[in-house]
């Protein structure tokens, strides 16, 4: 690895993961890198989980704090997850080990808006981060930090952290170098803080590598593995419908001079549906398209290549295996149209606003008033977290929120009177998409919004339910602004939990 680790300083450092492992305490809370199942260390958590294990078995009481970009891996959370180890998790996670730990009680979770983690953490709202454990695809012969296939939240933790280790994992490409823009903010917290720099998606505002304090590095970890991706399911007819009504409106948008004829910016949610969306502008009208996002999915590779996307703004890679293999072997090309930032800059509210993001979501349900959950089943169970979404809902020019029309086989509608949990309100949602159609609720009043989500988005099996709870709710509220049945409006969540189903 002497290729990789440049700098003698940090040879002398090079240890193995159990070693590295031994230096943790009880009560520590540890940053680590990863976002969307890419970056994250490979071979230290895994140690850590054995050493929490081996701590357990003795009787000894061992806990850590897990603070992520974003989601990892079964390598990451899952294994922390499973030693019961995990006393505290935030922003976001996906890994069914993790999420049963979540649900159960045993892990506290703090679902937190992307793009708020870098001040929360800065600010000292989380408590003490004692350790940064970050991946990198080489250390520099200054001892900087070259990043390997996502940014997220790793300059914030090792500049806040008390001690660093770094993973240097030579299956990451070295092309990658030149790829990443890491921006040190001027007065990162109020009042000192400025205008962050950004006026179009391909404006570079930082440095290539990340800096850190050799006094607080601890350990290197050698390693060499892969990413944990997971390929994208085949496009069904329900993800081509939905992406066909977002790219019709859009084309009519264009054709009422709303927008402009490459659109504006995209962002794009991490899923089938997003990549169906992605996979449709492959086959569009559209040119010369740009993206400011939080990850390069395999559909934005495809409208790079093709050069129809000139330049993608994100965070990290959510590739499929056959994707991620493509981007290590053509990383030096792909330096020249892909930009990958700290989390708190390409979720940042402010450039989001500027340069009028077009955002599209996924969504767990939504109400017939245009309220989105994105979090919760049945509005107690997490399901993953809420992640980069909002920061995009609420400043885009216009935001999107995507979904099948039904789940479980039909037993759940994703149309339903209340949503069970609010994660975007009505005043946030521009549209709403299922595989029956789109409904846009600009300019909408309550009653107006109704009228258009239930006859464009419900599923025909739910449409006559919903219009009868409309009824019911007008006459129970005499005439009000937003009409509810408090007594019933959650009566399809609670007929699917005593029943299996909603209907």
């Amino acid at each position: 690895m002497s290729d990789r680790i440049r700098n003698e300083r940090f040879r002398s450092k090079v240890m193995s993961a159990a070693d590295a492992a031994a230096l943790v305490e009880n009560g520590w809370n540890i940053g680590f890198s990863g976002f969307t199942g890419a970056g994250y260390p490979k071979a230290f958590p895994g140690a850590l989980a054995e050493r929490i294990t081996a701590a357990h078995e003795k009787g000894e009481e061992f806990r850590v704090g897990v603070w992520t970009g974003a989601s990892t891996a079964p390598e990451l959370d899952g294994a922390l997850a499973a030693t019961g180890g995990v006393a505290y998790r935030q922003p976001y996670q996906s890994d069914p080990a993790m999420r049963t730990a979540i649900n159960k009680g045993d892990s506290y979770y703090t679902d937190i808006h992307l793009s708020h983690v870098g001040n929360q953490v800065t600010q000292g709202f989380l408590g003490k981060l004692n350790l940064a454990v970050i991946e990198a695809t080489a250390i520099t012969t200054y001892g900087e930090i070259v990043p390997s296939s996502s940014v997220g939240m790793n300059r914030t933790y090792v500049d806040q952290a008390d001690k660093v280790i770094i993973e240097v994992n030579s299956w990451q490409s070295e092309d990658l170098y030149g790829m990443h823009d890491i921006y040190y903010p001027i007065g990162a917290l109020p009042p000192s803080r400025v205008p962050l720099p950004i006026t179009a998606p391909g404006d570079r505002i930082g440095g290539k590598t990340m800096l850190v304090d050799p006094e607080k590095v601890v350990a290197v970890i050698a390693t060499d593995a892969a990413d944990r991706n997971t390929p994208f399911k085949p496009l069904d007819d329900d993800s081509r419908a939905i992406a066909g009504y977002f790219l019709d409106f859009l084309a009519d948008e264009v054709k009422h001079g709303r927008l402009p004829e490459n659109l504006l910016p995209l962002q794009s949610g991490v899923g089938n549906i997003a990549n169906a969306v992605l996979a449709g502008l492959l086959e569009g009208p559209f040119e010369n398209l740009t993206s400011y996002t939080e990850v390069i999915q395999d559909g934005m590779v495809d409208l790079l290549d093709s050069g129809k996307l000139l330049v993608a703004s994100a965070t990290a890679f959510s590739l499929s295996p056959e994707a991620a293999h493509k981007m290590n072997e053509n990383a030096a090309d792909y330096t020249k149209k892909i930009i990958l930032r700290p989390q708190d800059v390409s979720n940042h509210p402010e450039p989001i606003r500027r340069m009028g993001v077009i955002a599209c979501n996924g969504m767990i349900e939504a109400d017939i008033y245009g309220n989105v959950n994105s979090t919760h089943i049945m509005g107690s169970r997490m399901q993953n977290g809420i992640g980069g979404s909002g920061d995009f809902t609420r400043n885009g020019f216009f935001s999107a929120f995507v979904t099948p029309s039904t789940a479980k086989g039909g037993a759940i509608s994703a149309i339903t009177p209340m949503v069970s949990h609010v994660d975007h309100t009505e005043h946030d949602v521009d549209l709403i998409i299922t595989e029956q159609g789109l409904a846009d609720l600009r300019g909408l009043a309550p009653r107006q919004r109704a009228q258009a989500i239930i006859e464009n988005c419900a599923h025909p099996d739910y449409k006559e339910p919903l219009r009868e709870y409309v009824k019911l709710a007008a006459t129970k509220a005499n005439g009000q602004h937003t009409p509810h049945d408090l007594s019933s409006a959650l009566s399809w969540h609670v007929r699917f939990l005593e029943t299996g189903s909603m209907k």
